[in-house]
């Protein structure tokens, strides 16, 4: 990245579309210029199922980050959901012509470009790459094998692949809205530098960042980011059930839910009665029910969602890799005592994040932020900028297969 670099990132979320703004300082941080957001209902269980909706909510957000920020966004990076992803581990080793040069920058840049060079399904297109780990030829790992003296060194690096019709449909609904798309990633590759603190880095993680409609699923092998996957339940789950069973309207229900939200009936101090207002039952419009009624609602959710993550990573045989749980989203860290209850069912340690900076985000600007930060970080890239100012001359899945190998050196 290059100082004064503009960074927008947009995450198309099931409730929302927020984008973030960000430009590259003296210093090679982000600054912030603007955080924007739209509701959204054109995503439901994971699905698509509008992409007027969608193309309309970007439409807004953009041109609201536009006006703030005064100056025309013509393209962007956005997320990707897990379950239209997959991870490919790759190595290659990369020989130097005369050791006692040492490795230079285009070695690397040569590296880079030998490990995307594989086959893929028809179904797929390459949308990243993660190097991961440089080996030197004495079993030395670096950061970066650059100035070292060694004949040669192994690259080792994670291919996110995307689903090549998802990827048409979405850069289509973004080119409606006006925008093209700069790169595609993963949403819990986005956040892992965002959500985890420093010691967790290096740690046998998973990700839980469980949001309106979705559960998103992120397990890290040290810094390998090894499986991603996308369950079709969220907290917005949690307010039908507790509007359906109680019989109340959804905007009582979801005020219920973060008042009293809580996901283990056993924690409860004081049984206290609630009265429900909008209650459609019978001929009273108000019916009192039990604090323990309404939690029990929620713990049944709450136990059926992480029940869903246990069965998927250990149908996937990474459970036994996973050390600790960092949970994320608005959906689940509103409700006291989810950790206790996901670290019940998955039988590991299970926590909500407590990195520092994302107390200072606004929840539903986290993954957009984490999106700009991802990008800022990128070792390596060519390029990182968005499109300012100037309209984009490509467009389509050729545009953002070219886009990505301009990602890197070539």
């Amino acid at each position: 990245m290059a100082i004064g670099d503009i960074i927008v990132g947009v995450d198309i979320g099931t409730s929302k579309v927020s984008t973030v703004v960000g430009e590259v300082n003296n210093f090679k941080q982000i600054e912030i210029i603007c955080n924007t957001s739209c509701r959204c209902n054109g995503i439901s269980k994971g699905q698509i199922i509008d992409d007027d909706a969608i193309s309309i909510a970007i439409s807004k957000s953009i041109k609201e980050a536009e006006e703030i920020a005064d100056f025309k966004i013509n393209s962007a990076y956005i997320t990707i959901q897990g379950k239209y992803t997959t991870i490919v581990q790759n190595s290659i080793v990369k020989e130097i012509k005369d050791r006692f040069d040492g490795v230079s920058q285009k070695d690397v840049v040569s590296a880079m470009s030998m490990i995307r060079d594989i086959e893929l399904p028809e179904t797929d297109i390459l949308v990243d790459v993660v190097p991961d780990k440089f080996i030197l030829d004495d079993g030395k790992i670096v950061d970066s094998p650059v100035g070292n003296y060694c004949s040669s060194f192994t690259l080792m690096a994670q291919l996110i692949l995307a689903d090549k019709a998802y990827v048409k449909r979405i850069t289509n609904i973004c080119r409606k809205a006006g925008i093209d798309i700069d790169g595609i990633v993963p949403i819990t590759l986005a956040e892992r530098n965002l959500v985890l603190d420093t010691n967790e880095l290096n740690d046998n993680i998973m990700i839980l960042d469980i949001g309106a409609g979705n559960t998103e699923i992120g397990v890290f092998k040290g810094s390998s980011f090894i499986y991603t996957n996308t369950l079709p339940l969220g907290g917005d789950n949690i307010t039908s059930d507790i509007a359906y069973v109680l019989n109340i309207s959804r905007e009582e229900a979801d005020k219920l839910k973060r008042q009293y939200g809580l996901a283990l009936k056993s924690f409860i101090d004081n049984d206290n009665d609630i009265v429900l207002n909008t209650y459609n039952g019978g001929d009273s419009r108000n019916k009192t029910i039990k604090s323990s009624e309404l939690i029990e609602i929620i713990e049944a959710r709450v136990e059926e969602i992480f029940s869903l993550v246990n069965r998927d990573i250990s149908s996937q045989g990474i459970k036994n890799n996973i050390n600790n749980v960092i949970l994320v989203g608005d959906g689940i860290t509103t409700i006291n005592k989810s950790d206790m209850a996901g670290k019940i069912i998955l039988n590991i340690p299970v926590k909500v994040s407590t990195a520092r900076i994302v107390a200072t985000i606004k929840p539903i600007y986290r993954t957009s932020y984490a999106l700009v930060r991802y990008i800022s970080s990128r070792a390596y890239s060519k390029r990182v900028s968005s499109t300012i100012d100037t309209k984009s001359e490509k467009g389509g899945i050729k545009g953002i297969l070219e886009k990505i190998r301009d990602f890197f050196y070539s």
